[in-house]
């Protein structure tokens, strides 16, 4: 089995049950989740003409390659409805791998570690809350360290838990 963290975000329709649909569907498939973070609203972030966000991290483990574990994400996606009409605009789910191990993978289908996931404020938030110690190879620093460390200023609110 291998540990993976993958981020959640929503914003159409009913984020929140769009968040618990996914999570059952990971389940469906397969996925053990571990851990799960709080649910964070977020303001949009590069397409800012669009309502904010839930946004949410776990940790879990899988048995699937790395590229059959992103075919299973962007299957959940659509099952639940997701459409991604523009890159950074508007959706129902939106299931990011962000690590896969401690594993690094450049395709042009997959990037692991996810590659602006240290520049995201909506990524670090949740991530530190269930895994502050985490490090990858790749990293100058813990998750938590780097959440300290970021520039980005979004606003990133607690609002509930799973």
């Amino acid at each position: 089995m291998t540990t993976v963290y993958i981020a959640l975000g929503t914003n159409v329709g009913d984020r929140e049950r769009n968040l618990r649909e996914a999570l059952r569907l990971l389940v469906e498939a397969g996925i053990r989740i571990l851990k799960i973070s709080s649910i964070y609203e977020t303001e949009p972030v590069d397409y800012l003409e669009q309502a904010w966000f839930l946004n949410a991290a776990l940790e879990a483990q899988t048995d699937l390659p790395a590229r059959d574990l992103l075919q299973s994400l962007r299957a959940i996606e659509s099952a639940i409805g997701s459409k991604k009409p523009f890159a950074k605009g508007p959706r129902l789910i939106d299931l990011d791998l962000l690590l896969y191990g401690t594993d690094t993978i450049a395709t042009p289908e997959l990037q692991v570690p996810h590659p602006r996931m240290l520049e995201r404020r909506f990524v670090l938030v949740p991530l530190a809350e269930i895994a502050p110690h985490l490090r990858h190879p790749s990293w100058p620093a813990t998750a938590q360290q780097l959440l300290a460390a970021l520039k980005d200023s979004s606003v990133v609110r607690l609002t509930s838990s799973f």
